[in-house]
């Protein structure tokens, strides 16, 4: 037996007894607005919340604001018309250095800290999220949990490969504070809540 396997015995072997958890539904806060607290809360981090009701608000907002000469990515099929649409992971994610605008879906968000849910059957490729100047989530307002506590008891059993929490524009501030957006991924986002 080598060492490793040896190590390895010994800590499986010294395994503590496994705990019920404790039950915190006293936490939920049934009585909210739960969009209007995710927003709210989006909004405090950073990000922006535009309400749409189908897919082609979505276009049409892309329109108007997303410089059109600029390069856009999206994993969502219905926008294949207005970026280009990644089906697959990605062989070469350093084929997406100069993305300024991702649009990515998300099936879950968390209204008491803005947080969103991202997975990678939904985001193709791990670095999306990240090395895109600009990025775009779709929601749906019944994917919205009001606490982390809700949103872990969905996604505690599942096994998802890859998978983030993502809330709001990266950010990052030095000791004298001086807040810096983009320092680490993207500079904006914007969830697009769709009814």
């Amino acid at each position: 037996m080598t060492s490793r396997e040896k190590i390895l015995s010994a800590v499986k072997a010294n395994q503590p007894d496994l705990a019920i958890l404790p039950d915190v539904d006293f936490l939920l806060q049934e009585d909210i607005d739960v969009p209007e607290k995710f927003i709210a809360a989006l909004t405090a981090i950073g990000g922006q919340v535009i309400a749409v009701e189908n897919y082609a608000v979505i276009k049409a907002f892309i329109a108007k604001n997303v410089e059109q000469s600029s390069r856009k990515i999206t994993t969502v099929s219905e926008l294949a018309d207005i970026a280009e649409y990644i089906e697959d992971n990605i062989a070469k994610p350093h084929s997406l250095e100069n993305v300024d605008y991702a649009i990515i879906e998300a099936d879950l968000a968390v209204a008491e800290n803005g947080a969103i849910w991202v997975t990678e059957d939904k985001i193709r490729t791990r670095v999306l999220p990240f090395i895109t100047q600009h990025l775009g989530v779709i929601v749906r307002r019944g994917g919205i949990v009001p606490t982390m506590h809700q949103a872990y008891n969905k996604i505690g059993l599942n096994d998802y490969g890859f998978a983030t929490f993502i809330a709001g524009p990266s950010k990052t501030a030095d000791i004298e504070q001086s807040l810096v957006l983009g320092a680490h991924g993207a500079r904006s986002m914007t969830v697009f809540l769709m009814s």
